[in-house]
């Protein structure tokens, strides 16, 4: 034997063997998957909530087909995607008796993992895993807590109606507007 060659008895190559098919077998893996698909695919959760709670909610898709009702506080379950690297975006309307109505806009945009394709997950998921399962999105904002306004303040602000209050109850600003109706 050369001084330069290494004898290995059939362990040794064994055990060089499983090496190497388990570097092969992690590099498909990795390459196979997308990685915003690995961290966060499917459904995304986006708690809703209102001002007083107790409103009425019905959310609209991009087409404004309607998804769900529901009454707040609920945690709505959505999906990011609309198609082939499109993302969906919805339209949810609140409505509570005594209160105006109110819309809040969720919006798909593209999620940082998604980049990660570009290092780890390669073309397979840049081009076909995250944007066929969607996951390629986020809806933000995350979260929605809408503040609900008063039949009666909306009266008020549009100039349509009168408001009554004790003298004591008005601030300086206010007293300084008043108009005697006597």
């Amino acid at each position: 034997m050369h001084k330069s060659q290494v004898a290995m008895g059939p362990r040794s190559v064994g055990a060089m063997k499983s090496r190497i098919a388990s570097l092969v077998i992690g590099a498909a893996a990795v390459l196979a998957g997308g990685c915003a698909t690995i961290v966060h695919s499917g459904l995304r959760s986006i708690p809703v909530a209102s001002d007083p709670p107790g409103a009425q909610v019905t959310i609209f898709n991009r087409d404004n087909e309607l998804i769900t009702t529901q009454t707040t506080p609920f945690v709505a379950e959505l999906q990011p995607k609309y198609g082939y690297f499109k993302g969906q975006n919805y339209r949810l309307v609140f409505n509570m008796p005594g209160y105006t109505s109110a819309e809040a806009k969720l919006t798909s945009s593209v999620s940082g993992w998604y980049f990660g394709n570009v290092v780890f997950g390669g073309l397979i998921g840049l081009l076909i895993v995250d944007p066929l399962t969607g996951a390629m999105y986020n809806l933000q904002p995350a979260k929605i807590e809408q503040p609900m306004s008063s039949e009666q303040a909306r009266i008020l602000r549009n100039g349509n109606g009168l408001m009554v209050i004790l003298v004591s109850q008005a601030t300086p600003s206010e007293r300084l507007s008043m108009v005697r109706v006597n």
